[in-house]
C-alpha cells in the first residue's frame, strides 16, 4: 500500500505562486507515475499534471500549462508542484495520486492511490 499526504495549501491572491508537496510512504514510489488533479466545488475532478517515474515525461492540462510545474524527488519519495501566476479559476482541492502505468496518466481511473487533498483557494 501507498500512503500519500498532500501539504502546502492555502489561501493566495490572484498572481502569486504556491508550492504543494506530495509525501509518499508505506512503499517507494520512484517506479510510479505520479499525478495532481484537483476538484472544485461542485464540479467533476479534473487532470492537472503528471509526471513519468523517471521524471523523463510529464503531461500538462492546457489550463495550467506555462504557469505549473511538477517535479519529484525520488530519493525522497515525493512529488512537488509548483504554481505560478494563479488564477481564481485554480481554486480547488488539490489530490496527488500514484499510477503503476502511463498509459492513462491523465485519467483519474488509471491511478491506484489517492491523497486526501489539500485546499487552494485564490482570491480575485
Amino acid at each position: 500500500q501507498v500512503q500519500l499526504v498532500e501539504s502546502g495549501g492555502g489561501l493566495v491572491q490572484a498572481g502569486d505562486s504556491l508550492r504543494l508537496s506530495c509525501a509518499a510512504s508505506g512503499r517507494t514510489v520512484r517506479t510510479y507515475v505520479m499525478g495532481w488533479f484537483r476538484q472544485a466545488r461542485g464540479k467533476e475532478r479534473e487532470f492537472v499534471v503528471a509526471i513519468s517515474a523517471s521524471g523523463s515525461t510529464t503531461y500538462y492540462a492546457d489550463s495550467v500549462k506555462g504557469r505549473f510545474t511538477i517535479s519529484r524527488d525520488n530519493a525522497k519519495n515525493s512529488v512537488d508542484l509548483q504554481m505560478n501566476s494563479l488564477k481564481p479559476e485554480d481554486t480547488a482541492v488539490y489530490y496527488c495520486a500514484a499510477s503503476v502505468t502511463l498509459r492513462r496518466a491523465t485519467n483519474s481511473e488509471g491511478y491506484d492511490y489517492w491523497g486526501q487533498g489539500t485546499q487552494v483557494t485564490v482570491s480575485s
